[in-house]
Parts: structure tokens; sequence; C-alpha cells
């Protein structure tokens, strides 16, 4: 008989141990928005027809002095409908009682005790476990971390820099060289707000304000200094990756619990907030029952965020997304009269964890594999190249400068021969690059487009469809699969060439 090993599931993630200790900061001054930051750009003149409304954004909404306000709870939404029947699951291998336990929302020590296991850290395949329904009368914490503006890159993060807190400290990440542009880099990227990722950085591991205790370094040997070169940008992504999947579920209603490192279950409180459940869930992922209970109270995060930079809800910018927001009209990304193929249909603008923003083209003619394209990708309309580097060219479409403002247009994998410089003013299909792979994983040459507003990913369909020339994507719930529909045809996506899925205008 196969066993499978019971393993601790999203723990071999890590390449380094996690403190759970708190490290509250020293006393400091918190840093403010300042609403007059310059922006250093290399812009061309743009004359005031050319540029759009600049998106507005707000100062704190506290005066220095006043009483703190706790929040005021979300109106209660109707959560996704909880299992109640048990169920019969055959165990495959690669399985764990933890991974089964998350896949089904339910506390691992209620499977153990359903059925009577012994051993927790050895299951058979085939053996047959009884899955009991998550527990209808447990309740979650309904503590709100962080308001949604401070989850994402977005309007309240302009005028943050990074290197003014980190170099303040004899710390671990003040002996690295970079370490300021790897956590931006990290946050444009994913469009997480910095701010939060240094405070869960400094919640869990302390390397913001103290020493790195789990680095051993070899006699004889010095320790690395070029942050680039040690494992930070890694370990950054994943928590914005994580940060990004609690935060888009939520939005999607797709997050109705937690089940936590140690595979107790948490559900999720029907009063918070999407930047709040995001922070709930990249815990969760990290803590067991009792670490996680504090790390998402007032004495957890929240605490070493408001020890940084102030009270949280100070900086609430509502809301990040209007009701009545429409997208602008845009032009497929690509010349007219040439047919590209639609191989991607709705998935997540960046990492896994995103909301499903994205979708891909592949240049006519290209083989499988990598290689630069002739072609040319363009723009889908008229707005400033702000962010043109590893792959990417990020276009602002308001012309304030900021990506974290207004609509913003990410053009991924475009090759750095002939592509648009920062501070380039385009039109609607005016040349940005040429289509290769460069900038990420993939297997193929292709453009991956998505949207962004206010620092929030867009999701394809939905109440502003991602609409390009008419052709509106519609998602088969499967990431990548997908459809076109418009001016009378129905184009599927796929991953290989064939006539049935070019599109052109």
């Amino acid at each position: 008989m196969k066993l499978a090993k019971v393993t601790g599931g999203l723990s071999i993630l890590l390449l380094f141990v996690l403190s759970s200790c708190i490290k509250p900061a020293p006393e400091k001054e918190p840093w403010v928005l300042n609403i007059n930051t310059p922006v250093i750009s290399k812009t061309a003149e743009v004359t005031e027809t050319q540029k759009p409304q600049r998106t507005p954004f707000l100062t704190a909404t506290r005066e220095p002095g006043k009483p703190m306000q706790t929040p005021t709870p979300d109106v209660p939404r109707v959560m996704p409908t909880l299992r109640s029947d048990t169920e019969a699951y055959s165990v495959q291998m690669n399985d764990s009682l933890n991974l089964i336990a998350r896949r089904y929302g339910v506390d691992m020590n209620a499977i153990i005790s359903e059925n009577q296991i012994t051993n927790p850290n050895l299951l058979e395949i085939g053996q047959v476990l009884i899955i009991p329904p998550p527990d209808p009368e447990a309740k979650g914490p309904d503590f709100k971390i962080i308001p949604d503006s401070e989850l994402v890159f977005g309007p309240t993060s302009i005028g943050f820099d990074p290197y003014h807190l980190i170099y303040a400290f004899d710390s671990y990440l003040s002996s690295l060289d970079h370490s300021d542009e790897v956590v931006l880099q990290v946050a444009k990227d994913y469009s997480i707000n910095p701010k939060i990722l240094l405070s869960i950085l400094e919640y869990s591991t302390g390397w913001v304000t103290g020493p790195n205790k789990d680095l051993v370094i070899e006699v004889g040997k010095n320790p690395e200094t070029e942050a680039w070169n040690t494992g930070l940008f890694e370990i950054l992504s994943r928590m914005a990756n994580s940060l990004n999947w609690g935060y888009y579920s939520w939005r999607a209603n797709h997050l109705g619990y937690y089940v936590l490192r140690d595979g107790s279950y948490f559900p999720a409180s029907e009063t918070i907030n999407a930047g709040t459940a995001a922070v709930q869930y990249w815990a969760g992922t990290h803590y067991g029952k009792e670490n996680w209970k504090v790390a998402v109270s007032e004495k957890g995060i929240f605490n070493t965020y408001s020890n940084f930079f102030g009270y949280p809800f100070d900086f609430s910018y509502e809301p990040l997304v209007p009701d009545n927001l429409i997208q602008p009209d845009f032009v497929l990304p690509f010349q007219r009269g040439v047919a590209w193929s639609f191989t991607g249909g709705p998935h997540p603008g960046w990492g896994d964890g995103s909301a499903w923003s994205a979708l891909d083209f592949a240049p006519p003619g290209s083989p499988m594999g990598c290689s630069v394209s002739g072609d040319w990708v363009t723009a889908v309309a008229d707005g400033l190249i702000v962010r043109s580097e590893h792959g990417a060219v990020i276009q602002d479409l308001d012309g304030d400068g900021y990506e974290q403002t207004g609509w913003v247009v990410l053009y991924m994998h475009i090759d750095y021969w002939e592509r648009v410089a920062e501070g380039t003013f385009v039109n609607a299909g005016e040349m940005i690059g040429h289509p290769s792979c460069e900038g990420g994983v993939t297997t193929g040459t292709h453009l991956h487009i998505a949207r962004r507003y206010n620092g929030e990913w867009i999701e394809t369909e939905g109440q502003i469809p991602f609409v390009m020339s008419g052709f509106q994507p519609q998602s088969s719930g499967i990431a990548y699969n997908g459809f076109l529909v418009g001016n009378g045809v129905y184009i599927e996506a796929w991953e290989y060439f064939r006539p049935e899925s070019l599109v052109l205008h």
C-alpha cells in the first residue's frame, strides 16, 4: 500500500523561517501623505488638450490630536453558502490533512476527530475520509485592520519612499544595498502598498528595525549586502501575491473562511472590508490559531503599521473604484488590418492572486517558444508612459504622472528593442513596442494586457468590462479560457495558432 506523507503545506514555500514574535517599532513620527511631493519624470511636453483630468487624492482625514474613531463596520454582505452536509473524500497522492481541510473549508482537527485518525502525519492513498461540514456557529474576528486604500498601490501611496523608513534603523534591511528598490518593485508589480508590505515584514521577521536572527554566516564568509541577491524579493512577492489573493477573493465574494497554517478553521466576518480580509488571509498562511488571532487583532499587524505610519484609517480614500466608473474607449492593442491570435481569456493581472484583469494576444506567424516579434503592440488609448522596464510598460491615462491614480494599462512582455520610453505621451494606435517573453515566465511570445484603476486590478468582466474595438471578453470560469464577443463574431481563446482564434480591427 502506498503512503502519502502529510506535510506542512505552504510552509515548504518559505525561503526563511519567519518569526511569529511581535516587534513593535520604536517611537517615531508617523509618515504622512504630502500632496505637494513633486513628480520626477522625463515627461515630454503635453498640451492641456492631450492631458486628461487629473485624479484627485486626499490627505489624512483626521486632524492631528483629534481622537481616533473606530472604523464603521461594512454593511453585512451575503457570504458564500457554507456546506451543510458531510462528504466522502478519497485520499490522493501528495494530499495532506491541511490541504484537504483548506479544500473543504473545515477545521483539520474536525476531520481528525470525525475519522478517528491516530497519526495525522500519514494518510493512505485511497483512504476514504468523512469530511464534516464547517461549524455554523463559529465567528470570525470583525476588527478592521486597514482600509482598502492602504492595501493597494493607490492614491495614498503617492509620496511615500521606502528608503526613508528602511535606512532610519540599524537593521537587517538597512544593512542591504537597494532594499528600498526591492520593496518598491514588488509594490509596483503586484500593486500592493509598500507601507503594508513593510509592516507585515516587520511584524513577521523584525527585519525593518532589527537584525535577521535566522541568518547564519559561514566562518570566513561575509554577509550578502546586495538586496537583489538575497531572498527578499521572493519573500515580498509571495506576501504580495497572498494579499492580492485575499483582497480580490473577498471582492468577488469567493472568500468565506480561512483555514490556518495549523489546519484551524475560522469563518470570515461579514462586516470587514477587502483590505482586512487580505491581511487575515495572509496571516492564515503563516500562523496557527493562537498566533493568527493576535496577528489580526489591534495588537498585531495593525499595531506595527500604526507605529510606523499612524492610524491607518486616517488615510482612507473611498471609494477607490466609484460605482459610476466607466472605461475610456479602447482599441485593440495592435495595428489595424493585422490579425493577432487571441491566446488567453480572462486571467490574473499579476501572479495568480490578483483579479482576472488580463487578456493575452500573440502576433501573427510567431513560432512556439520565445523570439522577438517584428510586429508592434500599440496603445489602446491616449496616455503618458510612466514606466518602461523589465518587459513592462505602464500607460497612465489621466496623464498626471502617477500609476497609483486613475486608469492605467499594463502592457507586459514588451522587448527592450524599440520599446517606448518613459515620459512619452502616446495616442491610441501609436507604437508601444514588440511582443516577446521578456519580464516573466511564459511559453511563447505574446502580449499580456491588463487594467488598474486607483491601484486596484479591474477584472475583465463585471460592471466595467474590458472592451476593445467593440470586443467584450467572457470567461468560461477557468483561467485563460474564454471568448471575445462582438462585431458579429464569437472568438475562442486558444493557446496554439488556429484561424478561428484570429482577431483584427
